[in-house]
């Protein structure tokens, strides 16, 4: 690691652990305050949008990276993960604090994934029907990310586990750009945790999931067009998947609205049973560190790696969506009534 890497990752660390001081009192101004709705977890109204700070940690961070002789031969696609990431939070941003359409924010989305992949691709060589798929990831995972930001420290705690497991896949592929780039992603998220914790906490706002979704996409798909095991890049998203993709299945055989808020995630209904935001969010945690873990056969073994890798994800991902009616048999949860006292009681 160079002395401008570890610069790269104090900086992230720190700009985003410090940043809410300032991003705080503005947000206070602007009067972004997100109002609890049928699909909220908390019930009082909290101030969104600081999602900025790890916007500007990641931002100084890659800046960094980005700078002569940070990081040999990766020009290309740490600009592409640095553009692409930022637009897209801008996007959040907007939807933070004005409101933007569902239609233009998919657009806009698509095209940032579309322009992102072109660009890859240019470096890489190649072929173009992968313009189609990258704008699909990039835009499909940033709103993957949104719909699982829904309770205390998930998304931070995602995105440093995330950034962590790309990190150790670049280490053992020899894909140098992907350690640091990993690393600052997850040192940009989980400086945020103590801010989504702490008594008078601030949430990650549409700008903090978009940067988390996006930023994911744009690194699955820059890593695997340099030659990344797919299977590897996509086991940590797998959970996160997994619970959007079942949930919106079951919600349009059921003939509901998929576009109307809800609580039937699976971390949403492990709340719904007593749990704690912190110990759910620990749970998908863990279950996103086991299924990253697992991708890692990919690697150790090319050939028949994959299979086994897909099989231990399934078997992962299953477990996790039983888990709400395994914790309702056993009746280890606190009942419902007492978490929301709880979470009235800290607010």
């Amino acid at each position: 690691m160079t002395p401008q890497v570890s610069v790269a990752l104090a900086a992230a660390l720190f700009v985003s652990l410090l940043a809410p001081l300032a991003v705080r009192p503005l947000l206070v101004r602007l009067r972004a305050f997100d109002v609890p709705t049928v699909r909220s977890s908390h019930t009082l109204p909290v101030l969104r949008g600081a999602g900025i700070a790890p916007l500007l940690g990641f931002l100084t961070g890659m800046a960094i990276l980005l700078l002569p002789g940070a990081v040999h031969h990766a020009r290309p696609e740490l600009l592409a993960v640095l553009l692409a990431s930022v637009s897209v939070s801008l996007v959040g941003l907007l939807e933070d604090l004005r409101g933007v359409r569902i239609a233009v924010r998919a657009g806009l989305q698509m095209i940032i994934g579309a322009i992102a992949t072109s660009a890859l691709i240019v470096a890489a060589g190649f072929d173009w029907w992968w313009v189609p798929i990258g704008a699909i990831v990039f835009a499909g995972y940033t709103n993957v990310a949104n719909f699982m930001d829904g309770i205390n420290g998930i998304s931070s705690l995602h995105g440093t586990a995330v950034g962590i497991a790309f990190a150790i896949i670049g280490g053992l592929i020899d894909l140098p750009w992907l350690v640091p780039a990993g690393l600052v992603f997850a040192a940009s998220f989980i400086a945020f945790l103590p801010w989504n914790l702490r008594r008078n906490r601030v949430f990650l706002g549409d700008v903090g999931s978009y940067l988390l979704g996006g930023g994911i996409g744009v690194l699955v798909i820059a890593a695997i067009l340099d030659g990344a095991p797919a299977v590897a890049m996509a086991a940590p998203l797998a959970i996160y998947l997994t619970d959007t993709g079942v949930t919106l299945l079951r919600r349009l055989l059921r003939g509901e609205n998929w576009r109307e808020p809800h609580r039937k995630h699976v971390y949403q209904r492990l709340t719904n049973v007593g749990l704690s935001h912190l110990t759910v969010a620990l749970i998908v945690t863990g279950a996103t560190i086991t299924t990253s873990a697992m991708g890692l056969l990919t690697i150790a073994d090319p050939k028949v790696g994959w299979l086994w890798a897909v099989i231990a994800i399934g078997i992962v991902a299953g477990l996790y969506l039983s888990l709400p009616r395994l914790f309702c048999r056993l009746s280890i949860a606190t009942p419902p009534a007492a978490s929301l006292d709880l979470e009235k009681s800290v607010k």
